[in-house]
Order: C-alpha cells, then sequence, then structure tokens
C-alpha cells in the first residue's frame, strides 16, 4: 500500500485573536492509501480476525471485478494466485462473485450495506452512518457485527 500524505483541516480553533494575521486552524495528516478498514484496525477499533475477514471480502470484491467501470477495459484480467488451482481466469472470477454473494449473505440483511460501503467502496464509517442515515457512532458497532459473521464464513478464527 502506498502512502499518500495531505494535511486535512479539522476544525477552527475559535474566533480570531486580536493582532493576530492569520486564523489558526487545526489539522491533522491523513494518508488517502489506507482503507477505512486498515485504518480502524491500526487504531485498535477492529482485531486482527475482523480485519483479516474484511481483507478478504474486498479481495473477492476485486477479483470478481464488481467495482463500476466507466469504460469497457480491453486490458486482460489480472488475477493473483489463489486457491483455485486448475481454473480459468473466467472461472476464478465467478467462484470470487459466488465467496463475494455469500459472505454478503452470511452478514445479512441489515449488516451487508455498512459492510459493502466500508469494506469495498472505501468509504468512511461517518460517510456510511450519513448515507444510510444512521446515528453518529453506531456503524463501527454494525461493521465489527457484520464483520464477526463474515469471519465465521470466511472460516478465520
Amino acid at each position: 500500500m502506498r502512502r499518500q500524505l495531505v494535511e486535512r483541516e479539522l476544525t477552527p480553533e475559535g474566533p480570531r485573536r486580536s493582532g493576530a494575521t492569520q486564523d489558526k486552524r487545526r489539522t491533522v495528516t491523513v494518508n488517502l492509501g489506507e482503507s477505512p478498514i486498515a485504518w480502524l484496525h491500526a487504531r485498535g477499533h477492529l482485531d486482527d480476525r475482523l480485519f483479516d475477514a474484511g481483507e478478504r471480502l474486498r479481495a473477492d470484491y476485486e477479483r470478481a471485478q464488481l467495482a463500476p467501470s466507466v469504460t469497457m477495459r480491453w486490458d486482460p484480467v489480472r488475477i493473483r494466485s489463489t486457491g483455485d488451482t486448475g481454473l480459468t481466469p473466467g472461472e476464478r472470477q465467478i467462484a470470487a462473485k459466488a465467496r463475494f454473494d455469500g459472505a454478503i449473505g452470511a452478514a445479512g440483511e441489515g449488516l451487508s450495506d455498512v459492510l459493502w460501503r466500508v469494506v469495498c467502496a472505501g468509504e468512511t464509517l461517518p460517510d456510511a452512518e450519513r448515507a444510510l442515515a444512521w446515528p453518529a457512532r453506531s456503524g463501527k458497532v454494525v461493521l465489527r457485527i457484520a464483520l464477526d459473521r463474515v469471519a465465521r464464513f470466511y472460516r478465520i478464527f
């Protein structure tokens, strides 16, 4: 994973002090190359088992080539070696789609929305909560439950 560090403003520090030439703003350095679940894992919000389950789900999503594309792709399908020995690239893609569908189904109807948004689409938890019209800070609990079910589906213990 490549590091793409940028500075982002958090919130204004308050009113301008007399004699100050600039407003003081709080900023934080953000790695744009880090996925939301990697961010949660690095800060101790997800244990190794849940992180591994999320990574397996994302890998199947990418292997199945489910992400939207704007134009037709003429390049050959690039699939890294998996446990699907003896399969053609098309068969590997179909197998990945079947695993992805099974994992999303195992997560359940009410949990798969936040799971897909955060793990596959790369949305942050606050953005996913807003899009789903959920209360703030509720997504982390729901995501953990969904990842636990996905870990059981992938037999990660």
